[in-house]
């Protein structure tokens, strides 16, 4: 049923995406359209080892060369971003896919792109404050939110901790707007049912500073710690960290969010409760075909679009793909059924008996 589910949202991604674009195979004699992708950090490992390729890759379909790419990551620093965007279009970027460090000072970024008549696609994180945004493409992020929380509450219930269970929360970046949404969300399905003693915005995203926070709060709560809301999986990988090495034993359900290799393993191993997959390689589709389609000077139409979302200035056109919750039970048929991590890459010498009890062979 779950698999059958994947498989039609990913063909609704493909249908709703041709919709939008009216994607044409480039002509040979095409004008050149040099296009740049501007992603946020590395810390995250969805960037370079998923949203840059399956971007690249797309393009390079659509008859595009590596050279007509012109990609920069920030390492999670908006200044440096704000000079990459800045380098871009004097390197003459006509169209711009940028995933925002800080999604407020990626305004002043927007604002350059529109004055050079450069169309901006704000890619999985919105850019807010700025009337120079044209799209934006992304997931419904309160939803992931409420996948976390809903799947903490499920596992807090089996262990029988339903009576104001004990959590900690490890939240992303506070200059991450996603963030917002996903606090939202879990918010939204833990508020009252829990009792939330710590909860950290964690900056950067980074796995040391979360593990850094979640010593503090065992340390706080005399490692009286009953469930573990973490962001993504990098955080998740912090806390877990933090809880290991203070001898908590068994582990107490962790959250996620991102899919990534480390965490799906740990899922397998019982470190990690689940994670939140986000189909990234339609995420990155869509933003290409778009890209082409604006490159080639032509106008999606924005009444297709299944949202607008405000971003403090106007309602941008959006397209929101679907987040799916992924446990133990489910890997098979979501991660390796939708190819975006193989048995192979999973079921390492470390992992081959826990992948056997998984059903993964």
């Amino acid at each position: 049923m779950l698999r059958r589910a994947l498989q039609l949202m990913s063909l609704i991604t493909t249908v709703v995406v041709l919709a939008l674009v009216a994607c044409n195979t480039r002509s040979a004699d095409s004008a050149r359209c040099k296009i740049a992708l501007l992603l946020p950090e590395t810390k995250t490992a969805r960037y370079e080892t998923q949203d840059l390729p399956n971007f690249k890759r797309k393009l390079i379909e659509l008859g595009f060369t590596e050279n007509d790419l012109i990609y920069n990551n920030a390492n999670q620093d908006a200044a440096t971003q704000q000079q990459q965007a800045e380098a871009a279009l004097t390197n003459g970027a006509r169209v711009m896919v940028l995933d925002p460090v800080d999604s407020n000072a990626a305004a002043k970024i927007a604002d350059l792109a529109k004055s050079k008549n450069v169309p901006v696609i704000s890619y999985d994180r919105l850019i807010k404050g700025s009337d120079g945004v044209s799209y934006y493409i992304s997931f419904d992020n309160e939803q992931v939110g409420r996948l976390q929380g809903m799947a903490l509450l499920k596992a807090l219930q089996q262990l029988g901790k339903t009576d104001h269970a004990t959590i900690v929360m490890i939240n992303g970046s506070p200059t991450d707007n996603n963030v917002i949404l996903f606090k939202q969300g879990a918010h939204s399905v833990l508020n009252g049912a829990v009792t939330i003693a710590k909860e950290y915005d964690t900056p950067d995203w980074s796995p040391d500073k979360a593990q850094q926070e979640m010593e503090q709060a065992l340390t706080a709560l005399s490692n009286q710690v009953d469930g573990v809301y973490a962001a993504n999986d990098g955080t998740a990988g912090g806390a877990i960290a933090a809880m290991k090495a203070a001898g908590l034993n068994p582990l107490p359900p962790v959250t996620g969010q991102d899919a990534e290799l480390a965490a799906i393993q740990r899922i397998l191993a019982n470190e990690q409760y689940m994670t939140v997959y986000k189909a990234i390689r339609p995420e990155a589709e869509a933003a290409a075909q778009l890209a082409d389609a604006l490159c080639r000077g032509e106008q999606p139409d924005t009444a297709k679009f299944n949202s607008r979302v405000d971003n403090g200035k106007i309602a941008v056109p959006s397209f929101l793909l679907t987040p799916v919750a992924v446990t133990r039970d489910n890997i098979k048929v979501t991660v390796v059924a939708d190819q975006f991590w193989s048995i192979e890459d999973i079921c390492t010498p470390d992992f081959k008996s826990v992948c056997a009890v998984a059903g993964l062979q």
